[in-house]
């Protein structure tokens, strides 16, 4: 077992665009031009062919790039009892498109299983060496949380919930119990990809609770209770991290705002190790909100984008980290991408080459800075 922990001085979020050879396999398979076993091998190896291409870069880190997901987020969640899924053509309005995904709603009380991706992640675990530890990305409980109560699924979760108290006390049992689940499979490096904090700031969001009659205070406190609680009992030796981002489909996003407004509750008070933030552009705002981040965590400045082909100017993105080390030391800073390539399997809008220019230049980048 590789003793290495995450972050890492030059780093990534998680996800890689599919292979081509990826998406016509998913498409026969669809089609039944291929079996589950001859598919499941193709997604195999495409997932030994990323993970060689991760390693002969330099990283120290290796995922699977979410080759076995849809989305970065429902397909967790259908891994959980009571839950359940359907294809409508429904989605999330993204700035520039519909985010096409799956209807996910209860139907039954939420509780842990053997949940699937503890196996996918056994088959990323036996490329670890001396040199390289594999990561497992998931949604955040306040994630899973916050699918439950979106206006669309308010009527159906309370048959099962009288109020939200009772979900987060049962979403956060059953990530406890999954979190148990990773560990005893070998995982060290897990980390939470959550977007419900990049959607409570701003103005937009403002205007959008409001209309819902909620109060976002409130809805700010019930995102890190279910974190937290989730968090609770976890082994010392295992390292959980907490990804925030405003949204990533196709190369779109899906709110704006700087971390101001929610600085004083993920930043002072999640439990998490290391937070790796979207930094990428004026949307995010500045780094004086990094005041805020608690002695303990480690920040993973996201300064390249991942949603345009374009390369950063280097001296531009050496700037911004002496920038944002203004308020938290330079030892506890590092960089990456500021999301995955792609959060669901459409990916975003660059080429594979484009992609592993990208993280070329994060780790050039990240010698230069740390030497």
């Amino acid at each position: 077992m590789s003793n290495l922990h995450t972050p890492f001085r030059y780093d990534f979020v998680g996800s890689f665009l599919r292979p081509q050879a990826l998406k016509d396999a998913k498409l026969q398979f669809q089609n039944g031009v291929l079996t589950q076993e001859e598919y499941d091998n193709i997604v195999n190896e495409e997932i030994t062919k990323v993970v060689k291409k991760q390693k002969e870069l330099g990283y120290h880190v290796i995922t699977d790039g979410e080759f076995r997901r849809t989305f970065w987020h429902l397909d967790f969640m259908w891994g959980l009892e009571g839950i359940e899924h359907k294809h409508t053509g429904n989605g999330v309005r993204f700035n520039d498109e519909l985010a096409v995904l799956d209807d996910t709603y209860l139907v039954g009380k939420i509780k842990a299983k053997p949940h699937p991706f503890v196996e996918y992640y056994k088959f990323l675990k036996q490329f670890e060496d001396d040199q390289t530890v594999a990561k497992y990305t998931i949604p955040a409980p306040a994630q899973t949380l916050q699918q439950m109560i979106i206006p669309d699924n308010y009527e159906s979760t309370r048959k099962f919930y009288k109020d939200n108290e009772e979900l987060i006390q049962d979403i956060a049992k059953a990530y406890q119990d999954i979190i148990k689940q990773f560990y005893d499979a070998g995982c060290r490096n897990l980390q939470l990809d959550d977007c419900t904090w990049g959607a409570v700031v701003g103005d937009a969001a403002k205007i959008r609770y409001k209309a819902s009659g909620l109060d976002l205070e409130e809805v700010k406190k019930a995102l890190l209770k279910v974190n937290n609680l989730a968090l609770e009992g976890k082994p010392e030796d295992m390292v959980i991290n907490s990804h925030i981002c405003r949204g990533n489909y196709h190369s779109t996003f899906f709110n704006s705002g700087p971390y101001d407004s929610v600085a004083d509750y993920v930043f002072a008070k999640e439990n998490v190790d290391a937070l790796y933030l979207e930094y990428d552009d004026e949307r995010s705002g500045s780094f004086a909100p990094l005041a805020k981040v608690s002695d303990d965590k480690k920040v993973v400045l996201g300064l390249i984008t991942t949603k345009s082909p374009v390369l950063e100017d280097k001296d531009e993105i050496i700037a911004k980290i002496h920038e944002a080390a203004k308020y938290i030391p330079l030892d506890r800073l590092y960089l990456s991408p500021q999301c995955g390539f792609a959060s669901c399997e459409i990916g975003n809008k660059l080429t594979e080459e484009e992609q592993w220019n990208k993280l070329a230049l994060v780790k050039e980048i990240a010698e230069e800075v740390w030497h």
